[in-house]
């Protein structure tokens, strides 16, 4: 009787000794997924990451303009539909300070490496009562992507009178 039990005990433990090899693809299957899931987000969050800097820097640009618009309060109108991209929509020669915020605004914008094929548009329209001379300005960037193109704006109020 000895015999018969350990005969069969031995065959037990040869059946549950180890993994299949159905069982270890199995796993690898699994494992693989997973650290392709990784891979994936790793590639999202670095994505993310360019996404936000070049956001970061196109805010910084757009800002830039609007101070200088601010600074130069009082000849606001000058700066109505300048688009850097067509050089047409300069201000007038008699506007100087526009025209140079135009000319450094435009430099800064072709010359930037975080951003590609950048341009800036202003827009200044009447807000408010009359007699408050204020001012919506809007001053947009938009530069293209690797996928989409891109734009931020920055919409401010100005009073003529502030200065």
């Amino acid at each position: 009787m000895r015999g018969t039990m350990s005969c069969e005990g031995k065959k037990r433990g040869r059946q549950e000794g180890g993994f299949t090899l159905l069982e270890a693809m199995l796993a690898l299957s699994i494992l693989s997924v997973g650290l392709l899931a990784t891979a994936a987000m790793q590639d999202m969050a670095l994505r993310g990451n360019v996404d936000a800097n070049e956001l970061g820097f196109a805010t910084s640009l757009a800002t830039e303009m609007a101070e200088r618009i601010r600074y130069n309060t009082k000849n606001v109108t000058a700066y109505n539909n300048i688009d850097t991209s067509n050089s047409a929509t300069k201000p007038a020669s008699t506007q100087t300070m526009a025209r140079g915020d135009y000319d450094q605004w435009q430099a800064r914008l072709a010359a930037t490496t975080q951003l590609r094929n950048a341009k800036g548009m202003v827009t200044v329209t009447a807000s408010g009562p009359t007699n408050l001379n204020q001012s919506l300005v809007a001053v947009q960037v938009t530069w293209s992507g690797k996928v989409l193109n891109h734009s931020v704006t920055l919409n401010t109020v100005l009073v003529a009178d502030a200065l």
